[in-house]
């Protein structure tokens, strides 16, 4: 339901929504899902409970947060395109559409901004985690788009992933051998177990590597399918 923050109480952390039925509910500070101020006026959607006011959150800050979002992809598209080459580069539909193709050139302007965000991000604790974890949509978005391009289904972004799956099986079994081994026996892992553990984590490694990058490599250097094909026109224009 939609309403109006009416009153608000600094020294109890409560107050009052009146919400668009006439009704006044009662509310407190961590009913409302932001850390920002609250202020007498601010438009406020919510979930009624009896008299009380739930799950509130300010309407003004999640227009404010979509704006400062929408000025970062201006920014980002001003910035980008006024270098050498990048023409026609557009921060949205590259990042948070996978309908369409995409041409090398801006897969890998993509692909740097994603990775420059991670690197900055990864050094914040938890923060950098959930962003790691929001960036695995523009990424599969911008590799489904890089296939398509070259007339290849989007099923194909699975490959590095099945791939790291792989590795972890090998890597877990081969692993786990040595101490299954040493239980059994009553002991420590003798040398041999341990090193087939070693031998498989490496192996398991290397299948990640190779499927991961030679992945990247196979969408990043494949040239477009010429034409029109069925995800849409060629974005170069040929």
């Amino acid at each position: 339901m939609r309403g109006q923050i009416t009153s608000y109480d600094t020294t109890t952390n409560t107050g009052t929504i009146k919400g668009e039925d006439g009704i006044n509910y009662l509310f407190a500070r961590h009913d409302i899902h932001t850390g920002s101020d609250i202020n007498v006026g601010h438009d406020v959607d919510f979930v009624p409970n009896g008299s009380t006011a739930t799950q509130i959150v300010i309407l003004g800050l999640a227009s404010a947060a979509a704006d400062a979002a929408a000025s970062f992809g201006a920014a980002a598209n001003s910035a980008i395109n006024s270098l050498p080459g990048t023409d026609g580069y557009d921060f949205k539909s590259a990042m948070l559409s996978y309908t369409g193709r995409m041409r090398r050139q801006h897969f890998w302007i993509s692909v740097l901004i994603i990775f420059g965000i991670s690197l900055l991000t990864s050094w914040i604790p938890l923060l950098g985690g959930l962003i790691g974890l929001a960036l695995i949509y523009p990424n599969v978005c911008i590799t489904i788009k890089r296939l398509h391009d070259m007339g290849k289904s989007g099923w194909f972004t699975l490959v590095p992933y099945v791939g790291g799956l792989i590795a972890i099986i090998v890597m877990f079994i081969g692993g786990a051998g040595a101490f299954v081994t040493a239980a059994m026996t009553g002991g420590d892992p003798n040398p041999v177990a341990l090193m087939g553990a070693l031998g498989a984590v490496s192996i398991g490694s290397l299948i990640a590597i190779i499927t991961s990058l030679g992945f990247l490599l196979w969408i990043g250097i494949t040239d477009s399918q010429p034409g029109t094909n069925q995800y849409g026109p060629n974005p170069k224009g040929v």
